[in-house]
Parts: C-alpha cells; structure tokens; sequence
C-alpha cells in the first residue's frame, strides 16, 4: 500500500481543511499515479475535494466513525477492522492513502511506499501533519527528482519505501 502526499519543510499537510500548496505539476502526479486505483481518505480529506464528490476513475474508500454517513461514488468503512477488510481484497500496489493526518498516521505501518511531494516551505502556523519519514528508521528515499519551481515554490518528488 501506498502512501502520496504534498508536505512543507516542517511536514505540514494543510490548515484550516485546505491543502497548503496547489502545484499543478503535483496535480499531474497524483492523477497519473492514482487513476484507476483505490484511493483511501478521512472524510474531512473528502469534504475538502471539489464539490466534496468522489475522484473520478478511481475507487474512493472513506473511513469515519459517523454511522449515517454516505456519499454517492464513495465505499465507507466504520472502523480499522473493516478497512482492512476492504483493501484486502485488493491489490495493494494500487491502493493510495491520501489523507488527512490521523489516516496517515494510523496507515503509515501497513505501507510500504510513500510518493511524497517536498516543498521548500515551512508553513509554522498549519494544523494538519505527516509523520516526518526522515526521523522513522525504517524508511528510506529510494529516489528523488531534482528541484523543480511551480507558483514562486520550489519543491522535489521523492520517494521513499520501508527498508526490509
């Protein structure tokens, strides 16, 4: 399973419900690795998509602990139990976990790989983050573009795997 993410300097994800950086390049990237995958969000990471809907051409998994929640387009799970459930019967190569923080958190040991967009920015005052793979010991950058510029950002694609 995989992890993909746009971060600042200080592995920030967002503020206020909203993503920090919008870099078309970013964009591009995620579309082309997540399209015809399974994505896996919060429902506030939902919420925060255009209109709130569904990603096109994906399978969108939401996990929230609301019991009356739906939405059309989207499978929902209720707990952990039942995620696990879900995404075992699919091919974890193709399963995205996509927000917010606390599904990063709680994901991060059943993944393996973590595409993972660095801005060179701190944003101090954001409110949401990813656990900084720098600091796990079992993580590793297996690769890593060169430092592109998109808006006035400078940022990098890196990614990293988990160290067998």
């Amino acid at each position: 399973m995989n992890i993909i993410v746009n971060i600042s300097k200080n592995w920030a994800i967002g503020k206020n419900g909203s993503l920090l950086f919008h870099i078309s390049n970013d964009m591009k990237f995620f579309k082309e690795h997540t399209t015809g995958g399974t994505v896996v969000m919060g429902r506030k990471t939902l919420d925060s998509l255009p209109g709130g809907r569904a990603l096109p051409n994906r399978e969108n998994i939401v996990l929230t602990h609301n019991e009356n929640f739906s939405r059309e387009g989207v499978i929902v799970c209720h707990s952990l139990g039942e995620l696990e459930k879900k995404l075992s019967e699919r091919i974890s190569e193709n399963i995205y976990v996509i927000g917010g923080e606390s599904l990063y958190t709680t994901l991060l040991p059943l993944c393996d790989t973590a595409y993972v967009t660095k801005v060179n920015k701190a944003v101090p005052d954001a409110d949401a983050f990813m656990p900084d793979l720098d600091k796990v010991s079992d993580w590793e950058i297996t690769e890593e573009s060169e430092t592109l510029s998109d808006n006035g950002l400078e940022y990098k694609f890196v990614t990293y795997r988990r160290s067998k």
